[in-house]
């Protein structure tokens, strides 16, 4: 799929909103899984610890091409997507997952048809106790995700912001 944004242009045409936090940028800490590079969508969150039952719960909906942010609390200790959960996604439709966590399965996730970040790969897998919250803010790498607003990732690295953004 052909990049239909650009965070660097987005950055450029944005510094007013970057400056009072309409648009923000996540730490360069993220590392790029799945086949899609280039994604985007409106957020939908999930807040969880090494657990990830409830990313299963919300990749078992609809995605209508949303992205889900996973706030894992940036633990190395325990992977929270592999590549079932990213088939899943697949076939649910959503765009892409951003964890700030680690990931498993690496080979399957990168064949998957959608864009995944997280911090590493972990071959560990996660807990099953159904703890978290769904479709609250979340805290990413120090800054603040909402479900309802807009993301936007590319190979320059991942944007957010509280309305749809356009290149102008």
């Amino acid at each position: 799929m052909p990049a239909t944004h650009s965070t660097c242009d987005f950055c450029d045409s944005h510094a007013d909103a970057i400056a009072d936090g309409r648009v923000r940028v996540l730490p360069p800490v993220f590392k790029h899984f799945g086949r899609q590079q280039h994604f985007h969508g409106q957020v939908a969150t999930v807040q969880c610890f090494e657990d990830n039952t409830l990313v299963r719960a919300a990749l078992e909906t609809a995605g209508m091409a949303r992205v889900l942010v996973v706030d894992g609390g940036a633990s190395l200790r325990h992977a929270l997507l592999g590549g079932n959960l990213a088939a899943l996604a697949v076939r649910n439709g959503w765009a892409g997952v951003v964890v700030d966590g680690c990931v498993r399965d690496v080979g399957e996730i990168c064949a998957a048809a959608i864009g995944v970040r997280a911090l590493a790969a972990m071959p560990q897998p996660p807990r099953k106790l159904g703890a978290g919250q769904r479709d609250v803010p979340v805290r990413i790498q120090g800054v603040w995700v909402r479900p309802g607003d807009w993301l936007y990732a590319d190979a320059d690295g991942i944007v957010v912001s509280a309305d749809a953004l356009h290149g102008d």
